[in-house]
């Protein structure tokens, strides 16, 4: 059934519908605000929050972007508010290796230990970045949307997420090595 078809169907009450529509942005959603948050546990909360209001709020998405590009933009909202809201609490949640992306670039593969070192310090260091760069990098590293697409999720320029990124690369770097 194309996307057209199941929006329809959602906009009906259908929510076998819904959750077929988002079942292909699911990974990439749960990557983007694991990534915002910090954690896991707010990571769900805000993924639940944002599940809430695309079902409440698919009368809102008029088509002009990918469901997909929508969509993020509704779970990065999600997790910056989690975040925000809960800011002062120092994150102490596990965060499982396997559910991440490696971000090592190392020609020998990693020992499990140092993975699970090297994306804890990544989880530190992401925390740490302004939410604005934190959301324009998970957005390019962990889920490829292009810089036009998180351009218009983020409602900026495209030059912007260009700085931001690079800013915020600039930023993470200096965060890991320290």
């Amino acid at each position: 059934m194309s996307e057209t078809e199941l929006l329809a169907r959602c906009r009906d009450g259908d929510r076998a519908a819904f959750a077929e529509l988002i079942a292909p942005q699911r990974q990439s959603a749960w990557n983007i605000s694991l990534r915002i948050t910090g954690n896991r546990e707010d990571a769900e909360d805000a993924l639940q929050n944002a599940l809430i209001a695309a079902w409440q709020n698919l009368g809102k998405f008029n088509g002009e972007a990918r469901f997909g590009t929508w969509f993020y933009r509704v779970v990065s909202n999600a997790a910056i508010d989690i975040h925000r809201r809960r800011a002062a609490r120092i994150a102490t949640d596990f965060v499982d290796p396997t559910e991440l992306v490696d971000l090592t670039t190392a020609s020998s593969a990693p020992s499990v230990e140092d993975r699970v070192v090297d994306v804890d310090a990544v989880r530190r260091a992401l925390a740490e970045l302004p939410a604005e760069f934190r959301e324009a990098i998970v957005l390019r590293e962990f889920t490829d949307l292009s810089y036009a697409e998180i351009a218009e999720h983020q409602g900026i320029g495209v030059q912007t997420v260009k700085s931001r990124i690079s800013r915020g690369r600039t930023q993470l770097e200096a965060l890991l090595a320290a």
